[in-house]
């Protein structure tokens, strides 16, 4: 508790802001000025009064901060807290996708070098909004091949993949199996996911969803018991913050990386001013204006 106040303190002497993924642990969230998905993160950080802004997140989060304020001091508590997913694509397979002619849409979990060499960005809440949005029946998306595919599904426009079969860890893990073992056991239950989701899992629920549009379907929603396939975070800020609902995990999975903002981490990052995200400035302007064009679409 202590440690919270302090952290709290030196926040508010430094004029500093902590944006938090809701794939953060339970006391990490609980510090934090805004919690949210990937798009609302990044909608913060381009609004920010603060001088400092503290990501809790991975290091694709930071650099969209460390991107949209090149004037701020924008800090990771973790220099490990690594995507795995943002490192299957790399700024020179985008550039040989580009050569098909078709416009590439990138995967805000992707690296700024990457972002750089894309046309547009997109997060899993806006992806679909972005692809209806781009000229032409045809678009390339990556690194995720589930969020193409759902992009894909909702436009009715040919969503190519790159890589063919780019995914994240955290949601490769869930099986159309978990879906029908939990109806058997849970028949009145709602099943929510993410689009990073495998394709029959996505057709086997009832929602699909960025993490902010999960949470906000679990408030509105008129079902006693929901059952969510994301990372455990989520299903822990749900079943803190939103009373009388019961919320279960399709299967109990964990963003390793994103857990490694620990609490002592964040005190130490912000009290030193350390772990600072910086950008090439070539790349961050030409990485900001595929964001720019994402936030001005959605």
């Amino acid at each position: 508790m202590e440690l919270k106040k302090e952290i709290i303190r030196l926040k508010d002497d430094k004029n500093a802001v902590i944006l938090a993924h809701n794939y953060q642990n339970a006391d990490i969230q609980e510090i934090a000025d805004f919690i949210g998905d990937s798009l609302e993160l990044a909608r913060e950080a381009a609004k920010t009064k603060a001088d400092i802004i503290v990501f809790c997140g991975v290091d694709f989060m930071a650099e969209t901060g460390a991107i949209l304020n090149p004037d701020k001091l924008v800090l990771i508590p973790s220099r490990d807290a690594r995507c795995p997913m943002a490192a299957q694509l790399p700024p020179e397979r985008v550039r040989e996708a580009k050569k098909a002619g078709y416009p590439f849409i990138i995967y805000v979990n992707s690296y700024a070098a990457s972002k750089a060499e894309a046309d547009i960005c997109c997060t899993s809440a806006n992806a679909s909004k972005v692809v209806e949005a781009l000229d032409g029946d045809t678009v390339m998306l990556g690194p995720d091949a589930n969020l193409a595919w759902y992009a894909e599904k909702e436009t009715g426009k040919r969503v190519i993949p790159v890589p063919s079969h780019g995914y994240c860890y955290v949601h490769k893990v869930f099986r159309i199996e978990d879906i029908y073992a939990i109806r058997s056991r849970h028949p009145d239950a709602k099943i929510i996911v993410h689009p990073e989701c495998n394709s029959e899992v996505q057709e086997a629920s009832d929602f699909v969803g960025s993490t902010s549009q999960m949470y906000r379907y679990a408030v509105e929603s008129d079902a006693e018991v929901i059952v969510v396939g994301t990372e455990i975070g989520l299903i822990e800020r749900m079943q803190r913050e939103i009373e009388g609902k019961t919320f279960l995990p399709l299967r109990a999975s964990t963003c390793i990386e994103m857990k490694l903002n620990k609490l002592d981490v964040v005190y130490k990052t912000l009290l030193n001013e350390n772990n600072i995200v910086k950008i090439n400035e070539d790349v961050a302007l030409r990485a900001k204006r595929s964001i720019e064009r994402m936030l001005e679409v959605s």
